[in-house]
Parts: structure tokens; sequence; C-alpha cells
């Protein structure tokens, strides 16, 4: 079940490549970690079409 749309999706690929630059050319240690967790966060969200927080707050921005 899909709850992301299509622009959210969008979004988060573009976060997910912002994030993994981040992780490699500005931050340092556990701050890059986090940065390269949060990029792979997002790019499977962003893949799959799914967020668990969202199911959680119960918000769906899949209008179709």
């Amino acid at each position: 079940m899909k709850n992301e749309s299509s622009l959210d999706r969008v979004i988060r690929v573009v976060l997910a490549l912002v994030f993994f630059v981040f992780g490699f050319y500005v931050f340092i240690g556990t701050l890059s970690v986090v940065a390269y967790a949060l990029a792979i966060i997002m790019l499977v969200t962003a893949v799959t079409g799914f967020c668990a927080l969202y199911r959680v707050f119960g918000i769906n921005t899949n209008k179709k």
C-alpha cells in the first residue's frame, strides 16, 4: 500500500542525494554515518512509495 505521492517521492530522492553528498564531503565521523543512514532511508521509502511514519501518523499524500 503506497502512501506517498509522486512529488513526495521526488523530494525524497533529492533529499537522499543531498544527505549523501553532505555525508561524503561535509560531515565527518558520526555525522557522516547519520547522513548516509538518512539517505538510505529516503531512497528506500522513495522507491517503495511507503513511509512507515506516515502510516503511524495517518498521513497519505497519494491521492489516487
